[in-house]
């Protein structure tokens, strides 16, 4: 696995959708991207979420858009109007994360199209695994492009490492916020998708996933840890949380049977 590197030509216009302040931008190859920025909210663990849930959901089968790395020179965007974009690009310089844009595309709504349900069982393992917080009625975080359906913005996922304590603990939760998830109704087949799916996503899976992390991530000034370190974190968190997925799941399960 790896990604390819861009930079940054021209900033397009922000994306005033959550607190971070993405931005559609076009890049030197031609092509525009959601730009995922470090100087936003979060800082670079939002970057880390976000390529770690991306790559999992493309390991695991699902559509996700093209990720790549979007280097911003530290001289862009010093003449740009509006303050806030000017300071947030001002402290983005170097390496952040972009989304090839899926033009045209239309959100998931669940009263429109409603999925089956092996594939909502998948896409609902998938988030409680990675304690992804933000796949609700309120913001699917899916999109319909040509009549196939896409996940996007895994930002809020693996929440554990905003307090960077205990890992081990969050590692073994049952993931009460899936009560919440827009597609929870229909996830039936969570037992048959565990099994399929732990197949699929092996441990050197894992590995080779964190470890495309850019060092440049994760210098964390709060923490003793080198980046090697906070990786191991990560690989050591997803593979506690797999060995024990049977925890998440009956509190998915028991979260349905509250539906009914």
């Amino acid at each position: 696995m790896e990604l390819r590197t861009v930079n940054v030509m021209r900033y397009i216009t922000p994306l005033r959708e959550g607190g971070s302040l993405p931005a559609l931008a076009e890049a030197d190859d031609g092509f525009k991207y959601v730009v995922k920025f470090r100087g936003a909210g979060h800082g670079t663990k939002m970057l880390v979420s976000e390529l770690i849930g991306g790559l999992v959901a493309q390991t695991l089968g699902f559509r996700v858009a093209e990720m790549v790395f979007v280097y911003l020179d530290e001289a862009f965007g010093r003449t740009e109007g509006d303050e806030e974009i000017q300071d947030l690009l001002q402290a983005s310089k170097g390496l952040n994360l972009g989304l090839h844009f899926l033009s045209g595309a239309l959100t998931f709504d669940p009263v429109v199209t409603v999925l089956d349900e092996k594939t909502a069982s998948q896409i609902l393992w998938m988030d409680a695994l990675l304690t992804n917080v933000d796949r609700t009625t309120k913001n699917t975080n899916m999109l319909i492009w040509h009549k196939e359906l896409w996940l996007i913005d895994h930002g809020a996922s693996l929440y554990f490492h905003h307090s960077w304590v205990n890992w081990e603990k969050y590692a073994l939760s049952p993931f009460p916020q899936v009560k919440d998830h827009v597609l929870l109704s229909y996830a039936t087949k969570l037992d048959e998708v565990d099994k399929e799916f732990k197949k699929i996503l092996t441990d050197e899976r894992i590995e080779e996933i964190v470890n495309l992390l850019p060092d440049d991530w994760l210098l964390w000034s709060s923490e003793d840890e080198t980046p090697s370190d906070i990786r191991q974190v990560y690989i050591n968190f997803l593979k506690e949380r797999l060995k024990h997925s049977d925890i998440f799941i009956k509190e998915a399960q028991h979260a349905r049977e509250s539906l009914i």
